[in-house]
């Protein structure tokens, strides 16, 4: 095989590539310390599910307001330069935390924690159309499906890590220490970023009105059957099968267990979904891909279903690494989707809207399942949502046919 041709199937060798990857795996590590501390945190002062799913609540309604103005922006401005200063702002958010928990502000109140948290929501929608647009830019299309299954395993390694650094620093030194490592994390991935090596498109005549190139955005996703049907599965499954922001109600009053299971809860997903990228880095499913998606997603649901009635530390750990594990080829198949399907001058726009729909479905689901916990009882609720995921599947694969009888190679 000539050098070239190791090249074209080698993303790894792209050194563009790689300065990407340490941008979004820093940028994960500060946002998943963040969250698993803030979880311990609100519930350590409240002893409340609900208060748990308001984080969600106080990070999704700003990252709907700003998500298709990051989009427009990242189409139009130097992608780099707004990439760290969302980092910047995640570190910002990281060293509040660290003032209200240190006690250097008069106040305990868990309002300024929710107002953290909207700051965090208001920075993480850059976040994605950043990355998604300069991938894009460092590989050739050949190597998008490969590239997709490899950044889907960064991205799960983050929320592997991420979660564990955040429980053992909790146990360890307390909730001061995690928030301050979250905030170093944040400033070196903006370094990572201003450092990196890309060629950025110019940006050639007058901007399109802000507005109408929202709204072109929008045209795009919801005209094209497959790109939407990909969507609004991964949305509406992540909103009602979604147990994580739960855990610490879990661990405390089912499993009883401490911070340190905590961590292992919440790195299990992410582990199955590591295990499922490496596979699928080295082998893309480029043939029924659409049956693909849509058992994947239904597998999810019967994990979420069994990990609500398990009362085993193990056994919940386990069946969190298959949710991840089905979770992961649904990433990995949605992401090469999206790459393969949305032509390059719209790929800001469409990686926030892709942000709406998956993103901001973990913080939505996650003020669903307090909100339902409260109403029906923690474990009821978490059932209702895998029986919901399961009925989700159902109704796409029905509505969606274009979906269902997706190959991937369709698309290239």
């Amino acid at each position: 095989m000539s050098a070239a041709a190791a090249h074209a199937d080698s993303p790894l060798r792209n050194r563009g590539f790689l300065e990407l990857l340490s941008y979004r795996i820093l940028a994960i590590l500060s946002y998943q310390i963040v969250a698993v501390t803030v979880g311990w945190h609100i519930y350590e002062l409240t002893h409340d599910p609900l208060a748990l799913g308001l984080v969600g609540l106080a990070e999704v309604v700003p990252y709907f307001c700003t998500a298709p103005f990051a989009g427009y922006l990242v189409d139009h401005l130097p992608r780099r330069r707004l990439g760290a200063v969302a980092c910047a702002g995640l570190a910002v958010t990281a060293v509040l935390l660290v003032a209200i928990a240190a006690d250097w502000l008069p106040t305990r109140n868990t309002w300024l924690i929710y107002g953290a948290i909207a700051l965090t929501g208001m920075v993480r929608s850059f976040l994605s159309p950043v990355y998604n647009s300069l991938f894009a830019r460092v590989l050739p299309r050949a190597q998008f499906g490969r590239g997709s299954g490899i950044g889907s395993v960064v991205f799960q390694l983050g929320l592997v890590i991420g979660p564990a650094i955040g429980g053992a620093l909790i146990a360890w030194s307390g909730k001061t220490l995690a928030y301050a490592v979250a905030a170093a994390f944040a400033v070196l991935a903006g370094i990572a970023l201003l450092v990196m090596r890309v060629t950025e498109p110019a940006i050639e005549g007058e901007r399109a009105p802000i507005f109408a190139s929202i709204g072109e955005g929008l045209r795009f996703v919801f005209g094209h059957q497959i790109v939407l049907g990909a969507l609004a599965l991964d949305m509406f499954a992540v909103l009602f099968g979604g147990a994580v922001a739960l855990l610490p109600a879990f661990i405390k009053d089912v499993l009883e267990a401490g911070p340190e299971a905590l961590g292992i809860l919440r790195a299990a997903p992410a582990a199955g979904a590591v295990i499922v990228g490496l596979w699928m880095s080295k082998h893309p499913p480029e043939r029924h891909s659409g049956r693909l998606l849509l058992a994947s997603v239904a597998g999810f649901g019967l994990c979420i279903i069994g990990f609500a009635l398990s009362r085993e530390l193990w056994l919940s750990a386990l069946l969190l690494l298959g949710s991840g594990m089905f979770d992961g080829v649904s990433v990995v198949l949605r992401s090469t989707i999206l790459q393969l399907a949305t032509p390059d001058a719209m790929r800001g726009r469409v990686s926030a809207i892709n942000g709406i729909f998956i993103g901001s479905s973990n913080e939505l689901g996650a003020f669903e399942s307090g909100l339902a916990a409260r109403l029906l009882g923690l474990v009821p609720s978490v059932i209702f949502g895998g029986c919901m995921t399961l009925a989700i599947v159902a109704g796409t694969a029905k509505w969606a046919p274009k979906l269902r009888r997706l190959d991937l190679r369709d698309l290239h």
